[in-house]
């Protein structure tokens, strides 16, 4: 989380110009000092707040010009003995060039596994949308339904003798309608099972959570749950990934579904909310299902670890681990008097909605 929260930062010029700072500072210390102190050991310490860059070309920019600024400062350096300065040098050299290529293989490394993840999470929501597949052929198929109706309307109307135009017009614009509808549901399973890198934007958590609510209203209504969101309009922006946030509200709310299928239908009551605070934004999935015993609550979010008999136990694995990298966490707890109530909290990092 810490890493995710620095590396954030690196992107900003402030901090930029900061690790410039230090590297001259270095450069001073190390041009006044004697030859015989390895003054340019320190540069490794550039190196490393290099890593949380992120990209392994600016690591290795890093390493170069502290390379240099060495060669450079050994140079100008007018005080001690040449021999050693130059062996010292040669240490400095060897221990900036280790340390920029340990530093890029851990970022590629690390690079690796973020891949990874994102396939992995990707995979979810695959098989999310694949349960999802029959709700979403039927809300597609309502305003396809109504497109040929309204069409064959249209054509009656202008057949007509004399052919009523403002009715005929009237049904096309209702086509136009409908088209937009489908249009909108298929863009939102495209855009939630696209393959794409993790990225960092300024997102209105209200419009991510009403689409994935639009997704998934057929799965509510089949299911027979008493659903409402209470969503505060005044919910400030926050700084993350849209896509892996969506699969995380998804993942929560397909679990709060599965939960209260176990229960009557009169009894099932589904309730997503959205809140904020000075410091944080708050989002709670709350269903009246079965609940789960304190022993599970531990262990819930852990990876393989599941209840479900054809569970993969990776869905509330793969939520943590993306709101952990967003700096904030999970939680799950009973929602009395009976049923679970699972959230994330965001730490505020974008401007407030005007």
């Amino acid at each position: 989380m810490r890493r995710e929260f620095l590396k954030y930062l690196f992107e900003m010029p402030l901090l930029w110009l900061g690790i410039a700072v230090l590297a001259g500072l270095i450069f001073i210390g190390d041009t006044i000092t004697e030859l015989e102190i390895a003054f340019a050991v320190l540069y490794v310490a550039v190196i490393l707040l290099a890593v949380y860059s992120g990209r392994t070309g600016a690591i290795a920019m890093v390493g170069i010009a502290c390379a240099a600024l060495t060669v450079i400062s050994y140079f100008l350096t007018r005080y001690g003995a040449s021999q050693a300065g130059l062996i010292n040098s040669i240490l400095s050299l060897v221990a900036i060039g280790a340390t920029t290529y340990l530093a890029i293989r851990i970022e590629m490394l690390d690079a690796k596994a973020r891949q990874a993840q994102s396939e992995l999470a990707r995979m979810s929501r695959l098989m999310i949308v694949g349960e999802l597949g029959t709700s979403i052929a039927h809300e597609v198929s309502q305003p396809i339904t109504a497109i040929a109706a309204n069409g064959n309307a249209a054509l009656r109307w202008l057949s007509a003798t004399p052919a009523d135009n403002d009715e005929a017009r009237r049904a096309i614009e209702r086509i136009v309608a409908d088209a937009g509808r489908a249009g909108d549901i298929i863009g939102r399973v495209r855009g939630l099972v696209a393959r794409s890198s993790p990225s960092r934007d300024t997102i209105d958590l209200v419009e991510a959570i009403n689409d994935v609510l639009e997704l998934i209203r057929g799965e509510i209504r089949r299911n027979q749950i008493l659903f409402r969101a209470e969503l505060a309009s005044d919910l400030p922006l926050v700084a993350g990934d849209r896509v892996q946030l969506q699969q995380v509200i998804l993942n929560l709310v397909m679990n709060a579904i599965e939960a209260l299928v176990d229960v009557d239908a009169d009894a099932r009551e589904l309730l997503v909310s959205a809140a904020a605070d000075e410091r944080k934004v708050t989002v709670s999935v709350r269903d009246t299902g079965s609940g789960m015993p304190a022993e599970m609550r531990d262990r819930i979010f852990e990876a393989f670890y599941t209840t479900k008999p054809k569970g993969m136990g990776m869905g509330l694995a793969i939520t943590r681990s993306i709101i952990e990298a967003h700096g904030g966490p999970v939680y799950a707890a009973p929602n009395f008097p009976h049923g679970a109530v699972f959230g994330f909290t965001l730490p505020l990092g974008g401007k407030a909605k005007g």
